[in-house]
């Protein structure tokens, strides 16, 4: 259980964030991540409140404590549910909890939670008050602008209102509607429009709360945009995709430049991976999380070939990882 106190805990909570992320923000992942922004919050995976009640808790919140500061996002609906699943959260050693109001999956809907609950902002603010009273760390909740069709600014002011009233003081908005039919999850990344400025008008509506915007975000000029008029930005995709982009981020935040090259980052994940052989941890279950490394370096492409190649499974880390590294410089790509 990793419940000490983390020597790096960020002065800077929330300002900047990686996006909880399905089959992607493990906790492999994430000690990836730290390597390259000492402050960035990092995210779980989603993980449902019947797995936690029901399943093996170490398996979904065991972490390192290097990954801290990190939130632990929760998927349910139930106010006694998200309070137990949060308790665990806390006792874990997680800096924060997060409600899931914003995921459109079938399968999530299935489960009358995710970006459907914003129907239902009552029961959202029942589960934040729930979830306040059971942990002294921090509640927040992610969300969408609003649901289907249905383009009203007013709707997603309501939904702030009601929920802020039980407590919630920090809102991370993904700045277009969740469409809840008819789309795949990817295409609710996509196709709805992006509407930044609505979460620009949440926080003039409500300026003693805090708001994160999510949604398309690609850039550190659009990073340094969003951070003059909102309180943090958090990134998904392109974090995962173009992972050096994090190395910028402590110094956005003021604090110290970030000092490694590619190469200390890799070596210092080929330990980790060494690490977490002797686990029983496969070394491609790490090494899939930092393919995005040396995007747009001269031989990244056999570079991800060798590191994402299965054939070489049984092959020790540290052979897989000379392997790789003889292909940099090789290509363009």
């Amino acid at each position: 259980m990793s419940n000490e106190e983390p020597a790096n805990r960020s002065p800077y909570p929330s300002r900047l964030s990686v996006a909880p992320m399905m089959d992607w923000t493990d906790r492999h992942c994430r000690y990836f991540h730290r390597l390259l922004s000492r402050h960035a919050l990092l995210y779980t995976e989603m993980v449902t409140t019947g797995a936690l009640l029901h399943g093996d808790v170490p398996r979904h919140l065991d972490f390192d404590a290097a990954e801290h500061p990190v939130a632990l996002q929760l998927g349910g609906s139930e106010p006694a549910d998200l309070a137990q699943a949060a308790k665990l959260g806390e006792r874990w050693g997680y800096d924060e909890i997060n409600l899931n109001c914003g995921c459109p999956s079938e399968r999530v809907q299935r489960g009358a939670f995710g970006a459907c609950l914003m129907a239902e902002p009552q029961l959202v603010a029942d589960g934040v008050k729930a979830m306040r009273d059971a942990v002294s760390i921090a509640v927040t909740v992610k969300h969408r602008i609003g649901i289907d069709r249905v383009e009203s600014y007013d709707f997603v002011r309501d939904f702030v209102g009601t929920v802020s009233e039980a407590g919630c003081e920090l809102f991370i908005v993904h700045a277009r509607n969740a469409w809840l039919q008819g789309i795949s999850p990817k295409k609710n990344r996509e196709l709805p429009p992006l509407k930044p400025d609505w979460v620009v008008r949440l926080k003039l509506d409500f300026p003693h709360l805090r708001f994160v915007i999510n949604g398309g975000i690609t850039t550190m000029d659009q990073i340094h945009q969003h951070l003059q008029q909102l309180d943090g930005v958090m990134v998904g995709r392109e974090a995962y995709h173009n992972p050096w982009l994090l190395s910028h981020w402590d110094e956005a935040l003021g604090a110290k430049p970030f000092q490694l090259t590619h190469d200390d980052v890799e070596a210092q994940m080929v330990d980790y991976m060494a690490q977490q052989a002797v686990r029983g941890v496969p070394w491609f279950a790490v090494s899939r999380h930092m393919l995005g490394l040396r995007h747009g370096q001269a031989g990244a492409r056999k570079w991800r070939q060798v590191w994402s190649d299965h054939r070489l499974k049984n092959q020790a880390v540290s052979e897989v990882a000379a392997l790789a590294k003889k292909q940099l410089g090789s290509d363009p790509n």
